[in-house]
């Protein structure tokens, strides 16, 4: 690890536990949003965050199949339509410089989410792109994520 940013600045990470904090009082689902979290850490090449999410996800009963294929979701079978807006959605805004949040993509998102989960995807998508950008560039060391016992939320 580079840096210690729990220890040497926690105003950092308290202000990325309130967007997580609000993404989790969504009416978004914990499966999907730990689907967008594993596709957008994959895009990032975030090895912490895809070891976290994977656990998280599987400990909250997500099949492990879905999680092996979603790095490529588009042909895989096991996903929902409003799976896959959202990773769609994930996707366009990881990679905003090349795909610009196309309007096609904005538009699926908005025939399976409502406009105010429309905006906790977002938010969703803006605080693992966060975590991503801490874990990688501060270098967590890769698979030593444990889940909490007893955590609520992943």
């Amino acid at each position: 690890m580079r840096i210690d940013n729990r220890s040497v600045f926690p105003g950092a990470i308290e202000a990325m536990l309130g967007l997580e904090k609000a993404v989790h009082e969504s009416s978004l689902e914990a499966p999907l949003l730990e689907l967008v979290k594993l596709r957008a850490s994959q895009l990032n090449g975030c090895g912490y965050c895809v070891d976290m999410h994977t656990k998280d996800a599987e400990a909250i009963g997500v099949e492990s199949q879905r999680l092996h294929l979603v790095v490529a979701w588009r042909e895989a079978p096991a996903y929902s339509e409003r799976e896959r807006a959202a990773l769609a959605w994930c996707e366009a805004l990881t990679l905003l410089p090349q795909l610009g949040a196309p309007d096609d993509v904005f538009e699926e998102l908005a025939r399976q989410f409502s406009s105010e989960e429309i905006v906790a995807l977002t938010l969703a998508v803006v605080a693992i792109n966060g975590w991503n950008r801490f874990a990688v560039g501060l270098r967590a060391p890769v698979g030593s994520y444990v889940r909490p016992a007893g955590a609520a939320h992943p």
